[in-house]
């Protein structure tokens, strides 16, 4: 199947139509992410002179210094570098999952036509970064699959009616997994359905570093001045939220931000580490990658969930081999915050929730 890749990518245009370099973006980036200009170029192999004119270019164009020089301490971004080089940061973490997702449906259609392949794996899932993961080593295999990601709720939703083979979502351990599993129930059929462990992961609070205002629990995002960003209402963090905002008697209206909403934990972090919000829930690992702090409050179980008839389809047995592998398992347990423990286990639903299994069937199409 032909590969589609769409990236992200924006630009700076003055006044006379001149645009900013995206090298000069990049470049930036680097710095960031190395500490200086030196450090960039000595590990992208760039010319020291050479990166100098990119800046002195972008400062021409932009009328305003890139870069602070201090001798004996090399240079480090100025306010408005730092705030372009966010900027790109918080496009590519809420755009890629979209147009990864676009991308995928694209290389569907142009399969059916080129190929009349039918033979494709369809995955709705919640977007996380073992499923990430996942689906990157199954497309290595040569596996035909078409990943939407979606909310928590639209992915057990996608199964039920028929639009997927395998649905992607989560649910906390401890006291909110009965509501969390109810809340999931009328899209799971006690008779059909399989869990499929994928990992465990810690939710929490992701603050700036330092944690200077002091936010340690959920009571803390209701202090004055408080920023939050949220998830999208579909969302199993948006879910999680409200189970922590109803047990400690929160109105969600005295959350400052409870109504804006970014796609991926990876663009909540974005959000925070950027300066726009001060707080967010997401999972541990775009916090650390931001340089956030992190409190945790819950641990949960991402699984996948598929029809039992389908447990012996070469996709899925191909899925079960992955989980099971210690590359997989290996990569998982590399995320920060992250387990692979029970990875790949095959579970009916009574099983994987004893205490909140239902057997009642769910309402008919």
């Amino acid at each position: 199947m032909h590969k589609v890749s769409i990236k992200p990518e924006w630009s700076i245009r003055d006044d006379s139509g001149q645009v900013l370099a995206h090298r000069v973006l990049d470049l930036l980036a680097d710095v960031q992410a190395h500490g200086s200009l030196s450090g960039a170029c000595k590990v992208t192999g760039s010319s020291y002179r050479h990166a100098w004119n990119l800046i002195r270019q972008g400062e021409s164009q932009l009328g305003m210094p890139l870069l602070n020089m201090e001798r004996g301490k090399g240079s480090s971004l100025t306010p408005v570098a730092e705030k372009l080089v966010w900027a790109g940061h918080r496009i590519t973490a809420r755009l890629t999952p979209m147009l990864e997702t676009l991308a995928s449906e694209l290389e569907t259609e142009l399969a059916k036509i080129m190929t009349a392949e039918k033979d494709i794996l369809k995955v709705h899932a919640s977007h996380g970064f073992a499923i990430e993961k996942l689906i990157e080593l199954l497309v290595k295999q040569g596996h035909n699959v078409e990943r939407r990601y979606v909310g928590s709720q639209e992915s057990a939703a996608s199964l039920y009616e028929g639009h997927c083979a395998l649905a992607g979502f989560h649910i906390p351990l401890g006291e909110f997994e009965d509501l969390a599993f109810q809340h999931y129930a009328k899209w799971l059929d006690p008779q059909k359905s399989q869990i499929i462990h994928v990992a465990t992961r810690r939710q929490g609070l992701m603050v700036a570093q330092g944690n200077p205002l002091e936010i340690y629990g959920i009571n803390d995002l209701t202090k004055p001045g408080v920023r939050f960003i949220n998830r999208q209402p579909s969302s199993g963090t948006y879910f999680l939220l409200e189970c922590f905002l109803k047990k400690a008697g929160i109105d969600p209206a005295k959350l400052h931000g409870f109504n804006q909403s970014e796609f991926t934990h990876a663009a909540v972090a974005a959000f925070v580490a950027s300066g726009m919000a001060d707080v967010g829930l997401g999972v541990e690992t775009p916090s650390r990658r931001f340089h956030l702090d992190f409190v945790p409050l819950a641990t949960e179980r991402y699984f996948l969930v598929c029809n039992k008839a389908d447990l012996v389809t070469p996709h899925l047995q191909a899925v079960l081999q992955i989980l099971h592998s210690s590359e997989f398992k290996q990569s998982v347990n590399a995320l920060a915050g992250y387990s692979a423990e029970h990875c790949g286990q095959v579970q009916t639903l009574q099983e994987a929730f004893p205490d909140s299994f239902d057997l009642r069937a769910p309402p008919a199409k």
